[in-house]
């Protein structure tokens, strides 16, 4: 099995952990506290999905080239910057800086009487930041982190082995 270098495991790692804890923590203010997702919201979560894939092909494509398993990273951290970036445009919209794309979402309970499942569901607005830390709604957490994480992925992977 081939080294790799320090910066390009620390940007794998990256790769993987970021959207692995951005989407754990996601899914836990959904389940455990009820903060229901917006159509937004979901499509902050996608890029998130396919740059955990990424990472994790990555880090177990290590037999192959290198310059495949960086090209993987690379194209994770880059999938990360653009749930950012979808962040940021959430968080605009939530501080009322513009208009948005869509209004609403619901959540709709399986099972039962569909018509009251349907009835009863939550409306999730996309305009509406349903909790914030610091003055700073989820998508614009969202906005920080992964912004900052996908530059340092892409900073780590532009360094060049030294020894």
């Amino acid at each position: 099995m081939r080294q790799i270098d320090p910066a390009t495991l620390l940007a794998q790692r990256l790769a993987i952990a970021v959207p692995a804890l951005l989407l754990g923590g996601a899914y836990i203010s959904q389940y455990a506290f009820g903060l229901f997702p917006c159509e937004m919201c979901w499509w902050q979560r996608y890029p998130h999905f396919v740059a955990l894939v990424l990472g994790l092909v990555a880090a177990f494509a290590s037999a192959g080239p290198a310059g495949l398993r960086r090209g993987t990273i690379a194209l994770a951290a880059l999938a990360i910057l653009f749930s950012g970036l979808i962040g940021g445009f959430h968080a605009g919209v939530e501080y009322g800086w513009w208009e948005g794309i869509t209004g609403c979402a619901s959540h709709v309970a399986s099972g039962g009487n569909a018509l009251d499942n349907i009835m009863n569901a939550p409306l999730v607005r996309c305009d509406v930041a349903p909790w914030s830390l610091f003055g700073i709604s989820l998508a614009g957490w969202n906005f920080l982190i992964s912004g900052a994480a996908g530059c340092a992925i892409l900073a780590l992977l532009a360094r060049r082995k030294t020894a």
